[in-house]
Order: C-alpha cells, then structure tokens, then sequence
C-alpha cells in the first residue's frame, strides 16, 4: 500500500468504519475470465476507495501538488504565489544563474543524456570533475556518482555486505537502508535513534561470529532535523572492528562552518569515516547520488554495484549543475551561516509558539509534531489556505503517535516569512 494510502486509511479510519462496497469493487468482483489487469489489484482497489471516502469527508489530499516554477522560499501553485517549506534547497541554489548556465553549457556540448552506462559508455569530463570535487570535501581518496541517491544506498550496501555480516543501524535511518540491508542478506540490527549506549550494547552481544559488521546513520536526520554523533560513533566502530557508513543527504551545505557535513561540524577529519553517502538533489541542486571513501572502496563499486555497472551514468548537464552548485558552497559560506541562523529563529519561535519541535537542533529541518495523521493533514491543509506550502509527515513514514508537519528551512527564507509562518502554524495549532 502507498504511502498516500495508508495516511488516508489511518485518518479516515477515526471517522468511520470500512467502505462499503462500491458498484465499482462489485464490477472486479464479478469478472472472471478475462485478461490480467491491474484494475483488479486490491491495493489499487483500496486507493481508490480511501481517495473516494477522504473526498466526500472533506479530508483532502495533500499530495502530487502542481508547482508551477521553481521551488524556493516561494513557489506558485495554482496560479497562486506561495511561502514554500517543502523543498530541499538548502541554500537557495535551484535556479541560481551560474548553476543554470553551467548545465546549458553541459546540454549544448554532450546533449542531455549520459547515453549508456559510464562503463561500457565511457565518461564525460563533468561526472569524474564531480566525483573529485565530492571526494575533496570528505578528505577522501575518490567517489563514484550514481543517477539515484534511493539506488545508491541500496546499491552499495547490497554490493559490500552479506549473509555472513551484520548490520547495526538507527532505528530513524532512510528507507533506502532498509533495502540495501534487505538485498545484502545480512542481518539486521536497529538501535533506538542516536542511543550510543544500546548501540553499545548490541555490538558486544551481536558483533561476535559474523565475517563484517556496518555501523549506519544519517548525519542530520530528515524526519526530526537532529544530528549523529560522530566521535561515539568513530570509537565504537573502532572497539568493534566494524566498518562506519554516514548518510549526508540532508548533511552537505548544512552541518559545519563551510557546509562539509557532519565531520566539519565535529572537527574531525572525513577520511575517519569508511563510508560517506550523499545525494545530489539537496544543497546541489540536481539529482542522484555518491558514494566517497576509500579508493579500494570506490573501484569495488565501480565494478560491481549493480546500480552503477547497469545503469545509465548521471547525464552530463545534472553533473555540471551539481558541480557547479558546490563550488558555490565552497566560495559563499555565508550562505550556510544564513541558512543555520534562519533554521535557528525557526525553532526558536516554533518552541515559543508553544509548538513540538522534537529533537531538532535547528539546522535546516524543523518538525512540528502533532500525534495525529488526521489533525496533522488538516492543519497542513489550513496552511495551505494561508498561504504556507508546508507538508505532512504521517503514518506510516512515521509512528502515528509523533505525525508532524515537516519545514525545510532555506538561505532565502526572510525573517519575515519565518516569524509569520511559525505565528500562523502557532495560532492554527490551538485551534
């Protein structure tokens, strides 16, 4: 079942009991015979009958909105201009003149497309000049690019690791992990989020007998906006011959003095950590994913992950807006201390408001957690009325006791916007 599904289920589940039959289900009921469809799939079947019933509630549907430019600390939708909290662009690069350029210089020179696998393919100057700016940002030896930043988690856990090893992971991780650690074989082991004692713990009972273990975190966690810390990590992974994989997604361009991540932020030296993930469609603006480490880690995957070996490579003009996106990260770090100083009004004003803001350090992701899928749509829906694109996080992305209202904070957001978004949120919530 659907995410968007399963959230209209767990709503409309306190208003009523299950739908009633429908002359449509009726209809697929009674066929019989006839070719193979997926009108008849009974997840799609229960989409359509949840949709139909959130309607008629006047619930509504949050999701799949249509924006109609770029997505920034404005958007339009609708025709209608819009305070935007919904979006990724850390530090407010999507649409910045010199990325643009750079990817129609990359269109009018390769074409828009990478045309096979970079391995039988070959290369463009772009997507290697990417991977060794990357990997000069995590004090790494090399990095390879994949064209999905979901692929590159499952692709390269899956290549590394297998039955025989283990996995320790925070029970908060990506998704993406999860399926990674799934495809590998290996055991999985979650620890409760950022709880270094219980992971502790679970590597002295579990460490033993198995060929390879892995330690993975994220380095600022999407869902509640807090961070990872390192230097327990780093020592544990030590004590326990394991190896250390940060996810960076949500990390580069908003942890550290000058946006490297969560080593900046710990002053640490990035060639401490074993496996630095990453993706392409946050601080830089493009989409896909990388991998930094080790040389030797690099070249197994370069040879092997499957989500590199067979598929197409990032197409060029993606490449040289990243790379160019993260040059700009280097030159301005004022545009991180921008982001971090607005990220910390946030929460200041949201706390203040009365508001959950859970464990969020203030960063660049500020949750608003309400304890209701359905209270949590109906408030987003609220905003949106006011004018605030700002989306639920419900059931089950989360446990349905902590369904929130999730805001990306940027560089461009305004004092302004950030006090009127966090009275309104405030004023709407003790309603």
């Amino acid at each position: 079942m659907s995410v968007s599904s399963r959230f209209l289920n767990s709503i409309l589940s306190k208003k009523r009991g299950e739908p009633e039959e429908t002359a449509w289900t009726e209809r697929i009921k009674q066929e019989s015979g006839a070719r193979p469809s997926f009108a008849n799939h009974p997840a799609l079947a229960e989409i359509r009958l949840l949709t139909a019933a959130a309607k008629k509630l006047g619930v509504g549907d949050p999701f799949f909105r249509m924006h109609e430019g770029r997505g920034g600390a404005r958007t339009v939708i609708g025709g209608k201009e819009y305070l935007n909290f919904s979006h990724y662009n850390y530090l407010g690069l999507n649409g910045d003149p010199r990325v643009m350029e750079a990817a129609k210089a990359a269109i009018g020179r390769y074409g828009t497309s990478a045309g096979a696998s970079r391995l039988v393919a070959g290369e463009r100057p772009a997507q290697r000049e990417l991977e060794k700016a990357l990997a000069e940002v995590y004090d790494a030896e090399d990095c390879v690019v994949f064209v999905s930043g979901h692929a590159t988690n499952v692709s390269a856990i899956s290549t590394l690791f297998g039955p025989k090893d283990i996995i320790f992971h925070d029970s908060l991780i990506h998704n993406s992990v999860i399926e990674g650690i799934r495809a590998s074989g290996a055991i999985r082991k979650p620890f409760a989020h950022n709880d270094m004692k219980e992971l502790e713990r679970a590597l002295e009972e579990r460490r033993g007998g198995r060929e390879k273990a892995l330690i993975v975190v994220e380095g600022h966690y999407s869902m509640d906006g807090d961070i990872a810390n390192l230097p327990a990590l780093l020592e544990l992974r030590d004590r326990y011959e394991a190896f250390l994989m940060v996810d960076e997604a949500h990390s580069l361009g908003v942890l550290g003095k000058t946006g490297r991540g969560l080593a900046e932020h710990y002053g640490v030296d990035g060639s401490e950590v074993d496996i630095w993930m990453g993706t392409l469609s946050k601080t830089l603006v493009s989409c896909g994913g990388y991998i930094a480490g080790s040389a030797d880690l690099i070249e197994l995957l370069k040879a092997q992950a499957p989500g590199f070996v067979y598929s197409v490579g990032i197409s060029p003009p993606l490449a040289a807006a990243s790379l160019a996106a993260l040059k700009i990260m280097r030159e301005e770090p004022e545009r991180v201390a921008r982001l971090n100083e607005n990220a910390r009004l946030f929460l200041e004003l949201t706390r203040a408001a009365g508001l959950n803001a859970g464990s969020s350090c203030g960063k660049a992701i500020i949750p608003v957690i309400i304890g209701s899928s359905r209270k949590s749509i109906e408030l987003s829906n609220r905003l949106f009325e006011a004018g605030i694109n700002a989306q639920p996080i419900i059931h089950p992305a989360v446990e349905e006791k902590v369904s929130r209202l999730r805001f990306f904070v940027n560089s461009d957001h305004t004092e302004a916007d950030i006090r009127a978004c966090c009275e309104i949120t405030g004023k709407f919530r003790k309603r």
